[in-house]
């Protein structure tokens, strides 16, 4: 299946979001550090282009430390975006945030106030984000996404506005991994997937990946290469059990999704920006096929 989520309030926001950037100085792009680029979004890039751009990749307490270096030296170096790895609920890494903006606030604007777009997707923390900054509960937070439905200023002082934004996603996510992997990470509503389909995706990657951690966090001796078999292997040990004392495969699925999310298999990252690189290719070598066969047909 292919994981696709963009509810009215989306869109909605993101007109929203058109008409404030001309207010704004400095936009600060919230991404989640377990999927740096699946969690970037298309149009939020082609808005505000010229401002002052930061990528902040948070949830770094969730995420595979090696990794998430090789995305800051990627975004940095060939896509020319500052960037800054954190925990948003941390204080002194969150002030890092405030500072480096401070660096980038245009000459022009040092006399009042620089405006700050916090923005990103659902759930990757930019309500945790603000409210560290801020030292106070201003912005909603929770493990489901599109807690935030409206826009919002905060003045943090010396010389810094925040303007909060709603998580926005984008109508066509093209990337087929990348939607597994925004379900995986939980920027995807539960009605819009399916947790036996998401668990298996995840499977298959940390079999590859991170094979020791998928033993150690479920006493596994073995993992077997069909991947439905290590599900209901995951769902013997932790008591997923349905009529007949038979496997519950969804359970066991939604019971792999909550421990990944948790951070109970350690710190982990879903793409490198090699795989990235590899897909992009592979789905416009797709896209070229198929305008071929609509000419031919």
């Amino acid at each position: 299946m292919q994981v696709q989520w963009f509810p009215g309030h989306m869109n909605k926001a993101r007109k929203e979001l058109r008409k404030v950037l001309d207010q704004v100085d400095i936009v600060v792009e919230v991404l989640d550090a377990r999927v740096a680029y699946s969690s970037q979004n298309p149009l939020l890039a082609a808005m505000g282009a010229e401002k002052p751009r930061v990528r902040v990749l948070n949830k770094i307490d969730l995420a595979d430390p090696a990794i998430v270096a090789l995305w800051q030296t990627h975004l940095e170096r060939e896509q020319h975006f500052k960037t800054l790895a954190i925990s948003a609920d941390q204080t002194r890494q969150a002030a890092q945030v405030r500072q480096l903006c401070r660096q980038l606030t245009p000459a022009s604007k040092k006399n009042r106030n620089a405006v700050i777009l916090i923005a990103g997707i659902p759930n990757v923390g930019k309500s945790t984000l603000i409210n560290t900054l801020a030292g106070r509960a201003i912005a909603s937070t929770g493990n489901e996404p599109a807690i935030t439905k409206t826009q919002q200023r905060i003045n943090l002082g010396d010389g810094l506005t925040l303007l909060d934004s709603p998580g926005v996603l984008w109508p066509n996510i093209e990337n087929i991994e990348s939607g597994y992997r925004l379900a995986v990470t939980g920027a995807i509503r539960e009605t819009a997937m399916d947790y036996q389909d998401t668990a298996l995706f995840a499977l298959r990657y940390l079999r590859q990946c991170y094979p020791d951690r998928l033993l150690q966090r479920y006493q596994l001796d073995t993992l077997s290469s069909i991947d439905v078999e290590n599900l209901q292997a995951i769902g013997r040990k932790t008591g997923c059990l349905g009529a007949g004392a038979q496997v519950d495969i969804t359970r066991a699925g939604t019971r792999l999704i909550t421990d990944i999310r948790a951070g109970k298999l350690g710190r982990l990252c879903f793409e490198t920006p090699e795989m990235i690189s590899l897909e992009l290719a592979e789905l416009e070598a797709r896209k070229a096929h198929k305008i071929i066969q609509e000419k031919t047909e």
